[in-house]
C-alpha cells in the first residue's frame, strides 16, 4: 500500500481549476432541474446520460469491459459511495436549502477525507492537517448558526450535504485502493454504467418517472449540462488528478467549487446568501489552505 506524499503539479492545479468550474455548474443544473422533477429522477437522469456519452468514447478507445462480478463488484462500489449516495443526499438537501449554501457544505469532503484516509492508513495525519479539520468543523457551526432549525427544514438539508461530503471522501478511499490501475476513462464509464443501474430502481420505487408530467425545454438544457459537463467530462478529469495527485488533493477541488456555485445561484437564480454563510465559506476555505500547506510555507519564506 502507498501512502501519498501530498504533492501536486502545476499540471494538477490546472485540473482542479477546471473541475471546480464543472462541479460548481452542477449545483446550479441542480437548483433548475429541481422546480420541474423530483430529486431521484434528476440523478438517475444524470448518471444515464453521462454514461451514455461516454460508452462511444470508451468503444472508441477499446477498453475492455470488467470481467465478471468481481471485476465490476469496485465500480459498483464506486459508483454507491460517490455517485448514488451524495448525489441523491445533495439533491435533496437543495429542497431545503440553497445551492450556494449546498456548495458550502460540500467544500467540508476534504475534511472527511482527511479523516478516512488517515484512518485507512492510506495518507499520513499530520499536524497541519488534524488542525485544518478543526478549523473546517468551525466553519461547519457557524454556518449552521442559530438561524438554521430542524423546524424549517434547513438543518435536515444541512445534514444531508455533510452526509454526502462524507461518502465523497469513502469513495476515495475505494476508488484509490481498488482502482488505481484503471484508466480514468474506463472507471468513470463504468462507475456511471453501474450508478444508471442502482438509481434506476431507486427512482422507479420511489418516484415512478414514467409517470411525470414533460418537462420544459429549459430543464433539458440543464439536465444535459449536469450529465455532459458535471458529470462525464468531470470524472475524468477527477480520476486523472485522484491517480496523479491523491485523494485528498483532488478533494481541494471543493475549496473552489462554492465560488462558482454562489455566483451561479446568485446571478441566475437569484438566491441570497447572508453574512454568515460567507464567513463560514471563508473559516472553511482557510481550513482547506493549512490542510494543504502551500499557503503556510509560502508565509515561511
Amino acid at each position: 500500500m502507498t501512502v501519498s506524499d501530498g504533492r501536486i503539479d502545476a499540471r494538477d492545479w490546472t485540473l482542479v481549476g477546471l473541475l471546480s468550474i464543472l462541479w460548481g455548474g452542477s449545483f446550479f443544473f441542480n437548483g433548475v432541474v429541481l422546480r420541474e422533477l423530483p430529486p431521484f429522477t434528476l440523478v438517475l437522469l444524470r448518471v444515464l446520460l453521462a454514461a451514455m456519452i461516454l460508452v462511444p468514447v470508451l468503444c472508441a478507445q477499446r477498453l475492455p469491459l470488467p470481467n465478471g462480478w468481481m471485476g465490476w463488484r469496485p465500480f459498483f462500489l464506486v459508483a454507491l459511495f460517490n455517485n448514488v449516495l451524495p448525489f441523491s443526499l445533495i439533491v435533496t438537501g437543495q429542497m431545503y436549502i440553497p445551492s450556494g449554501l449546498a456548495s458550502i457544505l460540500n467544500a467540508t469532503t476534504p475534511l472527511f477525507t482527511v479523516a478516512v484516509m488517515a484512518a485507512a492508513g492510506e495518507e499520513k495525519l499530520i499536524i497541519r492537517r488534524v488542525a485544518g479539520v478543526i478549523v473546517g468543523l468551525v466553519g461547519v457551526v457557524i454556518l449552521r448558526g442559530s438561524g438554521v432549525g430542524f423546524a424549517s427544514g434547513q438543518g435536515l438539508g444541512v445534514l444531508l450535504c455533510l452526509a454526502a461530503a462524507l461518502s465523497y471522501g469513502i469513495s476515495a478511499l475505494i476508488a484509490r485502493r481498488a482502482l488505481s490501475d484503471s484508466p480514468p476513462l474506463a472507471t468513470a464509464t463504468f462507475q456511471l454504467m453501474a450508478s444508471s443501474l442502482m438509481m434506476a430502481v431507486v427512482a422507479g420505487i420511489f418516484e415512478q418517472p414514467w409517470q411525470l408530467p414533460m418537462p420544459g425545454a429549459v430543464t433539458w438544457f440543464a439536465v444535459l449540462g449536469l450529465a455532459a459537463l458535471s458529470t462525464a467530462l468531470a470524472y475524468i478529469v477527477f480520476f486523472q488528478v485522484l491517480r496523479r495527485s491523491g485523494a485528498t488533493n483532488v478533494m481541494l477541488v471543493t475549496l473552489l467549487v462554492p465560488v462558482t456555485a454562489i455566483l451561479l445561484g446568485s446571478l441566475v437564480l437569484g438566491e441570497q446568501i447572508s453574512p454568515r454563510e460567507i464567513a463560514g465559506a471563508l473559516v472553511i476555505g482557510s481550513a482547506l489552505l493549512v490542510i494543504d500547506g502551500r499557503a503556510l510555507r509560502f508565509l515561511e519564506r
